[in-house]
C-alpha cells in the first residue's frame, strides 16, 4: 500500500517526481566529477600527467618546425658508382650488407631532412625508388620519391653527408599522391663493355687489350639486339618465372649498341637497353645471349626460340658495366607538367652534373674493376660449359649421365 500510494502522490505532483530525479542526477555528477579529480591528482603523483604534457610539448615543437619547414612530396634525382654496395634497396638489420639507400638515409636524418625516427621505417617517408639496382650496379640517372623538410641548400647539406661516389643531383616538387615507381613509364641502362667480349671464341685473351672490333661485327651486334624490340615473353631471362606467367611479358622499345671507343689501351663499348620494365637480371641475360650468339657458341635462332614455352640455356653477362641511366615520365609530365603547379619530371640542367659524375666515378669504376679483376673474361670462359641446343629434358638427362659418370670415377679411385 505504501508504495502504491507514492505512485499515485508522483502522478498528482508530478513536479516532485521532476525536482527528485534532477537531484539524483546532480549528485551523480558531482561523484563522478570527485572520482575524475581524485584520479588526475593521482596521476599526478605518480608522474603519468607529466608524461602526457611532456608528449603534448613535443608534438607541438614537431608543428613549429613543420610550419618553418614543411613537409612536402618530392623527387631525388641520384647518380652513385655501386662498386662496393649491395644494390639499391635497403636491408633493415644487415648491417654488413650496405646498400645506397642506406647511405642516402643517414645523409637524410643528418641533414635534418626528415625526423630520426623515420630511419627505420621508410614508409613513414613515403619513399619508393624506380628501380632496384643488383650488387654492383650503377646509377647515372635514379629517381627516388619521399616526404621532406624543405629545408634551405638541402640539396648541398644531403650531399655533405655522403661518400663522394653517390650524389643527389636534382630535387623537384611532385603531387602527393606520386610513386616513383608506379608512375615510371621507361627504364633506360646501358651497359659498358670489353670489345673483347665480341672476339671468336678461339681468341687469345691473354691480349685482350689489343682486340679491336671489326666493323661486320659491330653491325651483327647491332642486328641481333634489335630482334629484342617489341612484346616477348622473356621467362628464359630470369629465375623462377614459368612461361605461363604474364609478368613475364615485357616491352622492349630500343637495343642497340654504341660505337666503340678506347679506354687507356683497351677499347669498349656501350649497349643501350630502353624497355617499359625490367624483370632481375633481364638485361643481363640479354646481353649474354647475344656475346654467346657473336662469339659462335649459339645459333641466332637462340633468342626467338628463348620467347617460347620450352626452358632455354641462357647465360648471365657480369653485372660490372651495367648503369641505369635515366627513367621516365611520360605520362605524369602529359598530365600535371603544364598544370602551373608541378615540374615537368625532365634533368635538363642536370645533364651536365650527370655527364661529369659518370666520367669521374662510373666508367673509370669500371674500366679500372674490369682491368684488375677480369670480370669479363673470367665470364666468357664459363660460356662452353652452357647448352644452347639442347631442351630442359635433355640437359636433366645430361646431368644425370654426368654424375654417374663422376660417381664411377670416385668408386674406381
Amino acid at each position: 500500500m505504501l508504495r502504491v500510494g507514492a505512485v499515485l502522490r508522483a502522478f498528482v505532483h508530478p513536479e516532485r517526481l521532476a525536482s527528485s530525479r534532477a537531484g539524483c542526477l546532480c549528485r551523480a555528477r558531482c561523484t563522478i566529477k570527485g572520482e575524475m579529480t581524485s584520479k588526475r591528482a593521482n596521476e599526478d603523483d605518480t608522474g603519468e600527467d607529466v608524461q602526457v604534457t611532456k608528449k603534448l610539448k613535443s608534438v607541438g615543437e614537431n608543428t613549429e618546425d613543420e610550419k618553418k619547414y614543411p613537409k612536402k612530396k618530392v623527387v631525388l634525382l641520384m647518380a652513385y658508382s655501386g662498386k662496393g654496395y649491395y644494390g639499391m634497396q635497403r636491408n633493415p638489420g644487415s648491417d654488413q650488407f650496405r646498400t645506397i639507400e642506406d647511405e642516402l638515409v643517414t645523409a637524410l636524418i643528418k641533414s635534418g631532412s626528415i625526423p630520426e625516427n623515420h630511419g627505420d621505417d621508410m614508409k613513414k617517408m613515403s619513399f619508393q625508388r624506380c628501380a632496384r639496382t643488383d650488387k654492383g650496379v650503377s646509377a647515372a640517372g635514379q629517381v627516388v620519391s619521399l616526404k621532406l623538410w624543405l629545408i634551405e641548400e638541402i640539396i648541398g647539406k644531403i650531399n655533405e653527408h655522403l661518400p663522394p661516389q653517390i650524389r643527389v643531383l636534382g630535387l623537384k616538387r611532385v603531387t602527393q599522391g606520386f610513386n616513383s615507381k608506379n608512375n615510371c613509364d621507361a627504364r633506360t641502362y646501358s651497359y659498358m663493355l670489353p670489345t673483347v667480349a665480341f672476339a671468336p671464341k678461339d681468341y687469345d685473351v691473354q691480349n685482350a687489350a689489343a682486340f679491336r672490333l671489326e666493323p661486320e661485327t659491330y653491325q651483327k651486334v647491332n642486328s641481333l639486339c634489335t630482334v629484342y624490340k617489341g612484346t616477348h615473353n622473356f621467362h628464359n631471362f630470369t629465375s623462377q618465372k614459368s612461361p605461363q606467367d604474364p609478368s613475364a611479358r615485357r616491352y622492349i622499345m630500343e637495343m642497340s649498341c654504341g660505337e666503340p671507343f678506347l679506354c687507356g689501351d683497351a677499347q669498349f663499348a656501350v649497349i643501350t637497353v630502353r624497355g617499359q620494365s625490367f624483370m632481375m637480371h633481364q638485361i643481363r641475360k640479354m646481353i649474354g645471349l647475344v656475346i654467346a650468339v657473336v662469339k659462335g657458341y649459339a645459333k641466332e635462332g637462340v633468342v626467338e626460340r628463348s620467347w617460347g614455352q620450352e626452358k632455354v640455356d641462357v647465360p648471365k653477362a657480369p653485372g660490372l658495366g651495367l648503369v641505369l641511366e635515366r627513367v621516365h615520365f611520360d605520362r605524369y609530365n602529359k598530365r600535371f607538367g603544364g598544370d602551373g603547379l608541378h615540374e615537368r619530371l625532365e634533368w635538363q640542367k642536370e645533364e651536365a652534373a650527370i655527364k661529369a659524375f659518370k666520367e669521374a666515378h662510373i666508367y673509370p669504376s669500371i674500366v679500372e674493376t674490369e682491368r684488375q679483376e677480369g670480370s669479363m673474361i673470367s665470364w666468357m670462359a664459363t660460356l662452353p660449359i652452357h647448352d644452347f641446343e639442347a631442351s630442359a629434358a635433355e640437359r636433366n638427362v645430361n646431368k644425370d649421365q654426368k654424375k654417374e659418370n663422376e660417381d664411377t670415377g670416385n668408386q674406381s679411385d
